[in-house]
């Protein structure tokens, strides 16, 4: 009896992971469906709609809009629509924080975000790990782009947040660690298993 509190807090911790994400997914499958589902019902003769129809019209946008985001003339006018959306008041604020968000994810800013560092704090042996997410600081003002210099995020464990800090480059050392577990291991405080090392340095 006094294991049984024990393996109900085990069951609980290994099933509430996968509910988690089951629920993540199909909470995202049904919005994708109620965003285009009443619409396609609504063109289609009476009961020809399926259930689905609006989560794979979704999807099919998506993947189209994906496509014609890499032309030219696409990027130009985002680049227009986004200076006109900056431009207004707190509307600025919100879409510029869910477009810095966004752009995390890129391509582009993947590969950038891929490299993981450590960190020494001045005066003592402690290390912080830290993900680079700019190389490049040229364009910033006086103070931000002295070279060596370089943007590096470091997350909070268990929380959404973390500090963004411009170090000297040769003040940070590669940490041999896939960008995915090392994340994992800021955000849980040490508690995950420590992940493997990658066969080379990301750095």
């Amino acid at each position: 009896m006094k294991s049984l509190p024990r393996l109900l807090l085990t069951g609980l911790l290994t099933l509430l992971p996968v509910v988690v994400t089951i629920a993540i997914l199909a909470w995202l499958a049904s919005s994708l469906e109620a965003m285009l589902g009443g619409l396609i019902a609504w063109l289609l003769p009476d009961g020809a709609y399926r259930a689905g129809m609006g989560l794979f019209a979704s999807l099919f946008l998506i993947l189209a809009l994906g496509a014609i985001m890499t032309t030219w003339l696409a990027q130009q006018l985002l680049v227009m629509f986004e200076r006109a959306m900056l431009r207004l008041p707190v509307i600025n604020s919100l879409y510029g924080a869910v477009k810095d968000v966004t752009a995390l994810f890129s391509p582009e800013s993947k590969r950038q975000f891929n490299l993981v560092v450590t960190f020494t704090l001045p005066g003592t042996d402690s290390k912080l790990i830290g993900f680079v997410t700019r190389e490049d600081c040229s364009d910033l003002p006086t103070g931000l782009n002295d070279l060596g210099m370089v943007a590096v995020y470091l997350p909070m464990s268990y929380q959404v947040g973390g500090y963004m800090l411009f170090l000297p480059r040769d003040q940070l050392e590669p940490l041999n660690m896939p960008t995915s577990d090392a994340l994992r291991f800021v955000l849980t405080a040490g508690v995950t298993r420590s992940a493997k090392p990658t066969a080379s340095s990301d750095g």
